[in-house]
C-alpha cells in the first residue's frame, strides 16, 4: 500500500517516519516544494531502515505529483506552522490556497485517495477539501481529535500518577484552544471513572491544560509540535491501511449528527479501509451539547473566512 505525505517539514517527516517504522505500508512518498528537502529527508529516513527494522520504501520528490500516483492514503501537512502568539485561525489566508492546490493535485493522480488533513486551522482546511473536491465525505478526514485526545490522556496520566496505558479519554469539538471538549465525565482508568481518583479542581486543570496543549508546545518550541502529530497521523493511516475498524475522534463532515450540519468538526468515528466507516453518536449531557454548539459556531466563523 502506498502513502503520500505532502509537506516535508518537521510534522510531515515525523508522519513518514512513524508510518514507515510501523511497517504496514509498502511505500511512503514524501513531497515538498522546496528543492531537495523531501529527497534528503527520505534518504536520511531510509538510512535508519536497517537500524529500526522496517522494509517500507521511502522516496522524496520536489513538487512532482506524478510520483504520488495510485496512493491509497495521502496526508496534507503543507502550509506555514504556528508561531508563538499566533492562533490557528490566523493561518487561514495562506494555508487555504496551499491546501486547495495540494488536494487537487493529489486527486488528479490518485482518484480513489483518502485524504487526511493536518494543516491548520485543521477543521476549516478539512471543510475546504470537502467544498472544493468531489471526494465523498468518508474519504476526507481531519486529524485533530486524535492528537488532542492523546494530549488529554497524557495530562490525565500525569494527574493520576499512573502509566498512560491505564488511561482512556477522548476530546471532541474543534481543534482550537477554545473549541476542544475533553470529555472528563467519560475518561477512565482501567474502566473506572477518573473522577474516583482525581478531585474536581485537578480534573478542571487537566481539561484546561489539554485545551492549550498545542499553544503550550508552540511557546516552548517556537513552532508547532511534530512528534505527537506524526504519531497521531500514523495511527489513522494504519487503521485505514489495515482495515482495523478503530475508533478515533476526527474532524468529519456532519449532516445532522450531533445536531450539526455543513461543518467538519471532531467527533468519534470508526476508521477502516474505506476511510470513515461510521460516525459514532454518543449521548452528551446538556452542558456538553452546549459546549459542542459553541465550538461549532467558532469553527463556522473561521469557515466564513474562506473564499469558496
Amino acid at each position: 500500500m502506498k502513502v503520500t505525505v505532502v509537506g516535508a517539514g518537521a510534522v510531515g517527516a515525523s508522519c513518514a517516519e512513524y508510518i514507515a517504522m510501523k511497517n504496514f505500508a509498502s511505500e511512503v512518498v514524501l513531497l515538498d516544494i522546496k528543492e531537495g528537502v523531501a529527497e534528503g529527508k527520505a534518504m536520511d529516513l531510509m538510512q535508519t531502515a536497517s537500524l529500526n527494522a522496517f522494509d517500507t520504501r521511502i522516496s522524496g520528490s520536489t513538487n512532482d505529483y506524478s510520483k504520488t500516483a495510485d496512493s491509497h492514503v495521502a496526508v496534507i501537512t503543507s502550509g506555514i506552522p504556528r508561531k508563538p502568539g499566533m492562533t490557528r485561525e490566523e493561518l487561514i489566508g495562506i494555508n487555504a490556497g496551499i491546501v486547495k492546490e495540494v488536494a487537487s493535485n493529489l486527486i488528479k493522480h490518485s482518484p480513489e485517495v483518502i485524504i487526511i488533513v493536518v494543516s491548520n486551522p485543521m477543521d476549516t482546511m478539512a471543510y475546504l477539501v470537502h467544498k472544493t473536491t468531489d471526494l465523498p465525505k468518508n474519504r476526507i478526514i481531519g486529524m485533530g481529535g486524535a492528537l488532542d485526545s492523546a494530549r488529554f490522556k497524557f495530562r490525565l496520566a500525569e494527574a493520576l500518577e499512573c502509566p498512560i496505558s491505564d488511561v482512556d479519554g477522548m476530546v471532541l469539538g474543534g481543534h482550537s484552544d477554545t473549541g476542544m471538549i475533553p470529555l472528563t465525565r467519560l475518561a477512565t482508568r482501567n474502566s473506572v471513572p477518573v473522577s474516583k481518583f482525581i478531585k474536581e479542581d485537578r480534573l478542571e486543570q487537566v481539561m484546561e491544560d489539554t485545551k492549550v496543549g498545542g499553544a503550550t508546545l508552540t511557546k516552548l518550541l517556537g513552532t508547532s509540535a511534530w512528534y505527537a502529530p506524526g504519531a497521531a497521523v500514523s495511527g489513522l493511516v494504519q487503521a485505514i491501511a489495515c482495515d482495523q475498524k478503530k475508533m478515533f475522534p476526527c474532524s468529519v463532515m456532519l449532516e445532522g449528527e450531533y445536531g450539526l450540519s455543513d461543518i467538519s468538526i471532531g467527533v468519534p468515528v470508526i476508521l477502516g479501509k474505506n476511510g470513515i466507516e461510521e460516525i459514532v453518536e454518543i449521548d452528551l449531557t446538556d452542558a456538553e451539547k452546549s459546549k459542542m454548539k459553541e465550538s461549532a459556531e467558532a469553527v463556522k466563523k473561521t469557515n466564513d473566512l474562506l473564499e469558496l
